[in-house]
């Protein structure tokens, strides 16, 4: 395997970052590749936000993996900021070789040189496999999520 880059995504990007969130059945229901349009919008409206990270894990000009990181200023905590990790996503054909591991430390390192007390993922309740991850990497499932669609 080549060496990995660890960078921030590029609309030359997008259309891998697609696929990947649409390999499974969670994301197949809810992406559409065919359309890249609110794709690139949205890699617009992050690249110029700097508290949004938009990362691309490319190995061989390829793109493998990515994830999305936010830094969210807080006043709780005595005024921590805080860091939410989403859209974790890895390859098919790059899962079980440590490359999630690769990204989620460079999240978590980001998020320290950010100034981040705390870093925050959810994951979707039918995930278990993805729960096993992070609770290998130190996470705990300490709080109970809700989300309201708009």
């Amino acid at each position: 395997m080549g060496d990995l880059e660890i960078r921030p995504a590029v609309a030359d990007d997008v259309p891998a970052i697609v696929a990947m969130l649409a390999d499974d059945p969670l994301g197949a229901q809810r992406e559409s590749p065919d359309d890249l349009t609110p794709y690139l919008n949205a890699l617009e409206r992050l690249s110029s936000d700097p508290n949004q990270h938009l990362m691309a894990a490319v190995r061989d000009g390829r793109v493998v993996g990515t994830l999305q990181l936010t830094i969210i200023p807080g006043l709780s905590r005595k005024g921590a900021a805080r860091s939410l990790i989403e859209a974790v996503r890895i390859h098919a054909d790059e899962r079980g070789g440590g490359l999630g591991t690769q990204l989620i430390e460079w999240a978590i390192e980001e998020s320290r040189r950010q100034d981040c007390q705390l870093v925050q993922l959810t994951s979707d309740a039918t995930r278990t496999d993805a729960h096993r991850f992070y609770e290998r990497l130190g996470f705990e499932a300490s709080h109970v999520g809700f989300k309201r669609l708009l």
